[in-house]
């Protein structure tokens, strides 16, 4: 788990931008209004609050600069040197300890200040030091400006550090600039490191991160370093030795032995014998790159000669490891080797770790958990392990089965290949029937899981259906009978007939309805052609339901009536209705043309109202009928609107949109605090 996170330091702020912030906080979470009529102690207050709330503020950010800043004495030595190589640890510590000063000098200033104005004896006395207190704070903040945007700097170049913990299993890359480092990082890891054909192509650290027998590795790859006296080392070969120097990590120790980084081979071993120091107590492996430009029997004499000397340097820390995982060859063009050289690596380091913690206290109190029983011999009988012959059998005609047994990649290939064979998912379901697998079932129904409404027992429920509708079926038969006439009596033969024979009107008279009037509710009058909808025939059904006819019969003639008047008036002809069929022949001309007039004129005078339930309508009461008649309304609005829309409309889509009509202040107050 990495222990230094420099990402959560806070950003640290300008001296203008500092006193700008605390400054308005004061203005804003101070009271701000005071009047000379006020008693001298309640002046004295409002201002040493003023000069308190600004002290705090000060101090707290202070603080937390100089606490989220790691302390160099107090972290890992490897991030403490490499701080120190970066930034130089006496600048960095003079910033810290210079705003360190400031909080103290910010907080000797408030407690005299608050002293003098506790014996402030008017309001232009107590405002005067209110005024110069903060003045002063202010200007001990402004003296640090230069060391503020130093640490600013130094906070945002160590946001962009690698997150790299110093305690894990680690495997660190060195060597000359241009000799396959980061190549052979990109190979082994997911990190993406720029890799060029030119030296100096890595300038910092760079973490990945990779996985052997289950376990996590850390693997850094460094920049490049040259052979040169330590004091004529830039930055970025330092960074490089103090990983080195400090992590307790594998060593790579990367040898190109074609020459093609710009370095002879006597060069790189002059390398490797003037930092040797550094690889004390480390598991070392010496990596020949680079081996499809030149193979190692291509190699010299010379050179071959030098290389033998620093596999034996490497022997000598090589902790019982063999000569072959000292020395290995590899190329990170073919990625001949690459496997070999990460594994080399990590199985070392993972034995020495694992010798280091034997040798340690701890080991004694973990070894008195364990107990190991060892059984004591009965007699001098050797009883060697037996497996039953039945076992390897069964193990060896499973062996068998697996190798005949053909995988669905076989199959595809077999049946046309991808994209032509289609692998069934439910070759393998456990069913009753075989026939069952390739059912069609639906999971989702109507927006519904199909499996909800599934008995596991519906098998022996349609058994069950099927039993009780055979036992229904049989009593039926039996209890079944036709009506015929012969246990009628004359008079029940002659009511059966009737009430037949009113069926079949009935039926014939619906089906009639059906084709001719187009299944509407009521029957309009140019459908009642055979004048079946009349009074005599209302006076008749009325009478039938025992109720009295007459007020109902009378009202519909004097409606006729009228509707015959009003045409006789429109017509012109006031003794219409009198007039002898002579009359009516020379006048039909004249009222077939102003029958359409009065119809229309005499229908809208007795239409009920559009709320008043009309028989046959099927609402219960005007009530109902007005709600039917509201959601049919509302109902093809939307329809309607959308109909008439065009190109050329000028349509306006929502008439209050969210973003202009909510969010508004109504009448009051605009004061928010």
């Amino acid at each position: 788990m990495v222990q230094y996170n420099f990402k959560k330091i806070t950003v640290v702020p300008n001296g203008k931008v500092f006193i700008d912030i605390i400054l308005s906080r004061t203005q804003r979470q101070t009271p701000t209004v005071v009047h000379k009529g006020y008693k001298i102690n309640r002046l004295r207050q409002f201002y040493m609050r003023k000069v308190k709330y600004t002290q705090t503020n000060f101090h707290e950010k202070l603080s937390t600069i100089i606490e989220e800043f790691p302390r160099l004495d107090q972290i890992h030595p490897f991030y403490g040197d490499l701080l120190h190589v970066l930034y130089n640890k006496d600048h960095y510590k003079l910033a810290l300890g210079q705003v360190n000063t400031a909080r103290n000098l910010i907080s000797k200033i408030a407690k005299d200040y608050v002293k003098l104005l506790k014996y402030g004896d008017s309001l232009y006395r107590c405002k005067c030091l209110k005024v110069a207190a903060l003045g002063r704070m202010c200007t001990v903040l402004k003296r640090i400006t230069p060391s503020l945007a130093y640490l600013e700097q130094i906070r945002q170049h160590m946001a962009r550090l690698p997150s790299i913990d110093p305690n894990t299993r680690t495997v660190l890359i060195c060597g000359y600039p241009n000799v396959g480092k980061s190549s052979f990082m990109n190979k082994v890891t997911r990190a993406d490191v720029d890799v060029q054909p030119y030296a100096f192509t890595t300038k910092s650290l760079f973490v990945g991160h990779t996985d052997y027998k289950y376990l996590r590795y850390q693997v850094i790859d460094t920049p490049g370093i040259l052979d040169r006296p330590f004091e004529d080392r830039n930055i970025i070969e330092m960074c490089s030795i103090t990983a080195l120097a400090h992590l307790r990590a594998a060593v790579l120790f990367f040898l190109d032995i074609s020459g093609s980084c710009g370095y002879t081979i006597a060069q790189q071993a002059a390398l490797f014998h003037s930092i040797k120091s550094l690889f004390m107590n480390k598991p070392l492996v010496i990596v020949c790159n680079k081996t499809d430009l030149m193979p190692m029997e291509n190699v010299s004499e010379e050179d071959r000669r030098l290389i033998e000397e620093m596999k034996a340097e490497a022997m000598k820390t090589a902790m019982g490891a063999g000569e072959e995982a000292v020395l290995l060859k590899m190329s990170t063009l073919t990625e001949e080797g690459v496997m070999a050289v990460k594994n080399a690596a990590c199985e070392r380091l993972l034995d020495q770790r694992v010798e280091a913690k034997m040798k340690s206290k701890k080991i004694n109190d973990h070894l008195n958990r364990f107990h190991v029983a060892m059984p004591k011999p009965r007699d001098n009988v050797e009883r060697p392990a037996c497996i039953p012959q039945v076992v390897l059998e069964a193990k060896a005609k499973e062996a068998a089965e697996k190798e005949k047994r053909k995988t669905e990649k076989d199959l595809e290939e077999e049946n046309g290949g991808a994209g032509v064979y289609s692998a069934s998912l439910r070759k393998h379901y456990i069913l009753h029937h075989e026939e069952w697998k390739e059912d069609i079932m639906p999971e989702i129904l109507d927006g519904h899981n199909v499996a909800d409404f599934i008995d596991p027992d519906i098998l022996l429920r349609l058994e069950e259906l099927e039993r009780e509708e055979e036992i229904r079926q049989a009593n039926t038969e039996e209890e079944d009978f036709e009506m015929d006439g012969e246990e009628l009596t004359e008079e029940q033969k002659q009511q059966l007939a009737k009430i037949r024979n009113k069926k079949a009107v009935l039926i014939r008279e619906h089906r009639l309805k059906k084709t001719v009037a187009q299944n509407r509710s009521t029957v309009p009058r140019k459908f009642d052609k055979d004048k079946k909808y009349t009074t005599k025939r209302m006076g008749r059904e009325l009478s039938s339901l025992g109720l009295d006819p007459s007020s109902a019969v009378d009202r519909a003639r004097s409606k006729s009536r009228g509707r015959k008047r009003d045409r006789s008036e429109d017509a012109g002809d006031d003794d219409a209705m009198e007039v002898d069929d002579e009359q009516q022949q020379a006048n039909k001309k004249l009222r077939v043309r102003s029958r359409s007039r009065s119809m229309s004129i005499a229908r809208s005078q007795s239409r009920p109202p559009a709320h008043e339930v009309v028989p046959g309508e099927g609402f219960k009461d005007s009530t109902q009928k007005k709600a039917a008649i509201k959601i049919s309304n509302s109902s093809h609005k939307k329809r309607d609107k959308n109909a008439r829309r065009g190109e050329a409309d000028r349509v306006i889509p929502t008439l209050r949109p969210k973003h202009l009509f909510s969010g508004k202040r109504g009448k009051g107050k605009t004061d928010r605090r």
